[in-house]
């Protein structure tokens, strides 16, 4: 029984000075951050999560910016689910076109003109993104 107690005791003891550390170490990471990701106004790495290139739709630019697909503007009000192949050749033709750092901006771009991108289409976006993150990383 008292072995049990002392054992109780050791791990308690080394419990708290594991959580005193760990505070003390949280705590200065904080005042040595001087200000969040989310508020910095440079141009953006794109390699965090709170980056405004880095999520496919952000309301920090209401901007819209033209990726030489004008055509697609027709397709304004639709769902994801309601093209026809055609249109969803379109939308991956115009994807597919396009430079691996205007591709984050093209699905903002669609997003501010009120264009929702075809099912099939979003995934291949989504994958692109996805595939070129994972290369930045490693």
């Amino acid at each position: 029984m008292n072995a049990a107690l002392i054992i109780l005791a050791a791990l308690v003891a080394v419990g708290l000075v594991l959580w005193l550390l760990d505070r003390r170490h949280s705590d200065s990471t904080a005042e040595s951050d001087p200000e969040p990701a989310a508020e910095t106004t440079e141009e953006c790495c794109g390699m965090h999560i709170t980056c405004e290139k880095d999520s496919l739709v952000s309301a920090a630019s209401a901007e819209i910016e033209y990726y030489d697909d004008e055509e697609l503007d027709v397709y304004a009000g639709l769902g994801a689910d309601d093209y026809t192949e055609e249109a969803i050749e379109e939308f991956r033709n115009v994807l597919l076109t396009l430079l691996p750092h205007d591709i984050a901006g093209w699905a903002r771009s669609c997003t501010l003109r009120g264009i929702t991108l075809p099912t099939p289409v979003r995934e291949e976006l989504i994958m692109i993104v996805s595939e070129a993150r994972a290369a930045k990383t490693s």
